[in-house]
């Protein structure tokens, strides 16, 4: 059998996606599920955008008392956020324990480890991408740039529609620019007026109901679903529960 590690970027090997992919609601409970010794793998979505050749976002979830993998580096870009558990992530020589709502993007080339060191499954999403403007890949070159924030850190400011939480704004090498926060909205009221913008978008729900207007068409979201926003198409979420929403945004170009 396959150690985990090799299964894994096996099933997650870089594919030459020829479909765009949709805006529109991306549904955890009805995506296919691949499961394997060790883990099981969640494909939500997976295409071309304006400006990359290659994405994908998969939900994994590695099972308790797993041996520990070697560490590896990819070509690709890669997004994590911790859905449920805790995430032992090396980077380098440094290491940290990363509980839910805690995120990591690293860097093509760097050297890093996933690891479920508890007694509980560990569940993530990982988002992977190459840019359209396929840069220089010398990966020696490229390495360093990685980084995690850890969830318990990051201030949470309120304001009249409920408050914000802001995880990074800054460039990389897949992108132009990446911003990434995360929103608590009030009972029924929209995050904004439908509206439009150059950078491609994603939403993933946290917890609770909401609605996503897109172009003009309403789609319903629940706790766990990802919403994926393509360059200028009209969209405004709505919180549609009866309590508070949270949900991640982040915009890439």
């Amino acid at each position: 059998m396959k150690p985990l590690l090799v299964l894994l970027l096996t099933l997650l090997a870089p594919l030459a996606f020829s479909q765009p992919i949709a805006s529109k609601v991306y549904s955890w409970n009805q995506s296919p599920v691949t499961k394997q010794g060790g883990y099981e793998d969640r494909t939500i979505l997976s295409g071309t955008t304006r400006d990359f050749s290659n994405l994908t976002v998969h939900g994994i979830t590695l099972f308790a008392h797993q041996p520990s993998q070697p560490v590896h580096k990819l070509d690709e870009e890669q997004l994590i956020i911790v859905k449920e558990g805790e995430l032992t992530l090396t980077l380098g020589e440094k290491q940290k324990t990363l509980g839910s709502g805690s995120v990591a993007l690293i860097m093509p080339g760097d050297l890093h480890r996933l690891e479920n060191k508890t007694s509980k499954p560990l569940t993530y999403y990982l988002m992977r991408y190459i840019s359209n403007e396929m840069p220089d890949l010398d990966l020696d070159r490229l390495a360093g740039g990685s980084f995690w924030v850890d969830w318990k850190e990051v201030p949470y400011k309120s304001h009249d529609k409920g408050g914000i939480r802001r995880m990074f704004d800054c460039g990389t090498v897949m992108t132009k620019r990446f911003e990434m926060h995360v929103t608590t909205l009030n009972p029924g009221l929209w995050s904004h007026p439908p509206h439009t913008h150059r950078a491609a978008e994603i939403l993933l729900m946290v917890d609770s109901s909401a609605q996503e207007s897109i172009d003009g068409s309403l789609q319903p979201a629940g706790a766990g679903d990802v919403i994926f926003l393509e360059s200028n198409v009209p969209h405004g979420i709505q919180n549609t529960s009866s309590g508070k929403c949270m949900y991640f945004a982040f915009q890439f170009e």
